[in-house]
């Protein structure tokens, strides 16, 4: 969704008993990774969910993502996996083989699991867009991307 247009809708997001949910976060560029980390965490806890029921696994990088989140999805554990990544355009055609590759992957993903798979992967021209998109002036990603969790997780049970 849009920032622009995400700012100002309040959304009211059902409860899921028993909500656990796997979060995959990659290291590299974690000067934007981390705030998108802890805003997921910190509005999971806000709709009355306890730290225990997060798990985090971090990776080193965004095209891990896929790997890690396949395994949480498979385990059975989890009501839906967050991947969350950052990717900054380069100099070099780099950029896009990494976000077709975390992009298709998820896709993939949310094909083939049972378990709903949110991807929080960031992907800017340059690191202030990114900063703005990960709690600075523009939002925080991490935080929308914890309420799709929520609101598709709830989607999933209705449908077992």
């Amino acid at each position: 969704m849009s920032t622009d247009l995400h700012n100002d809708i309040s959304i009211e997001l059902p409860h899921v008993e028993g909500l656990k949910v796997g979060i995959v976060a990659a290291r590299w560029n974690n000067q934007v990774t981390d705030p998108l980390l802890n805003g997921a965490i910190e509005r999971i806890v806000q709709e009355g969910y306890s730290r225990e029921s997060i798990t985090v696994q971090r990776v080193p990088g965004t095209v891990e993502l896929t790997f890690a989140a396949a395994q949480m999805a498979r385990s059975g554990k989890f009501d839906a996996v967050i991947m969350i990544g950052c990717v900054i355009r380069g100099g070099t055609p780099h950029f896009d083989y990494v976000c077709d590759n975390a992009t298709q992957g998820c896709a993939i993903l949310n094909a083939t699991q049972q378990v709903p798979i949110i991807f929080c992967v960031l992907t800017t021209d340059n690191e202030q867009q990114a900063l703005d998109r990960a709690g600075g002036a523009l939002c925080n990603k991490g935080t929308e991307a914890a309420e799709a969790a929520i609101e598709m997780a709830h989607i999933a049970r209705n449908y077992k």
